[in-house]
């Protein structure tokens, strides 16, 4: 079950997600919860070697002979090109694309190196746009097909320590806008999730790249904000209804542009819209002292 090559044959009308990132975390869970829907799940990573959680919830779920293991790193076309051609050449169709790869830079503005800036940009959103523009072929041809990109309440505001990762996830709002509106009337839908904290490895991650220096004019400041991260991360909700989400999603006959998701985001975003600005922003920082 490693390869394509090892699967059997299937029927033409077989739905096939393909999903990336899905080494844990949404991407993971998600992988289950499609195959679970009777897709024919292509589950990518960029190493297949670390599909060994994902495998052995597949067999404990009954699942295990949907899902498809295949290396992809969104950050190279050829990658990319690579697995969707094993794709459409085994199966003839996606119907359902799940832009999940990502992972999250954090740092004061000043102190985040142009280096980490474009591996952020590079992998959150310039390999969901690359993933995109690969898959939209096929969908065009069967005048049917759904987008889900993973976005993020990031996506809709800003929080200080986070502009890279808040960065990239502003451009795949836009991203998305612009697409939804493109590929509606080709049948083809747009749909964005945007979580706010959940107990995934996402964060963990990025606590631990946050590199600062004891002389640093925001050392203070970077403390505060990264115990509120561990905080919020030790009693975030359990990162399975965003996987449920998904799936739902998947079943719509319309989906919608925007589905927020967690814990006070969707307060939040209503916060954002309708206080003014400076009492938002008190919030804000309030939050992060």
């Amino acid at each position: 079950m490693s390869s394509i090559n090892q699967q059997q044959a299937s029927s033409s009308k077989e739905r096939v997600a393909f999903i990336t990132g899905t080494s844990s975390g949404f991407g993971m869970l998600t992988a289950i919860e499609l195959a679970k829907q009777q897709y024919r799940v292509i589950a990518t990573m960029r190493d297949p070697r670390k599909a060994a959680e994902l495998l052995e919830r597949a067999e404990r779920t009954g699942v295990a002979e949907r899902i498809v293991i295949l290396a992809l790193d969104v950050t190279e076309p050829l990658s990319i090109a690579r697995a969707v051609s094993e794709t459409l050449d085994k199966y003839g169709r996606i119907d359902l694309l799940v832009n999940n790869a990502g992972f999250a830079v954090g740092g004061f503005v000043e102190e985040v190196a142009m280096d980490d800036w474009r591996r952020q940009m590079e992998t959150n959103f310039f390999g969901l746009v690359a993933m995109t523009q690969a898959v939209i072929p096929v969908m065009r041809k069967q005048s049917s097909g759904i987008i889900i990109n993973i976005g993020s309440v990031s996506g809709r505001i800003g929080f200080p320590g986070y502009a890279p990762y808040a960065a990239s996830k502003f451009a795949v709002e836009g991203f998305s806008e612009s697409l939804r509106h493109e590929l509606g009337p080709l049948g083809i839908h747009v749909a964005l999730v945007e979580p706010g904290a959940y107990r995934t490895p996402i964060w963990d991650k990025g606590l631990e790249q946050i590199r600062s220096s004891g002389n640093s004019p925001y050392v203070r400041r970077l403390e505060a904000i990264m115990r509120y991260a561990r905080r919020t991360s030790e009693t975030a909700p359990d990162p399975q209804q965003v996987a449920d989400l998904i799936g739902r999603i998947a079943r719509a006959r319309s989906p919608r542009l925007r589905y927020p998701i967690g814990r006070g985001s969707t307060l939040a975003l209503w916060g954002k819209a309708l206080l003014p600005w400076k009492w938002f922003e008190r919030v804000i920082e309030r939050g992060t002292r």
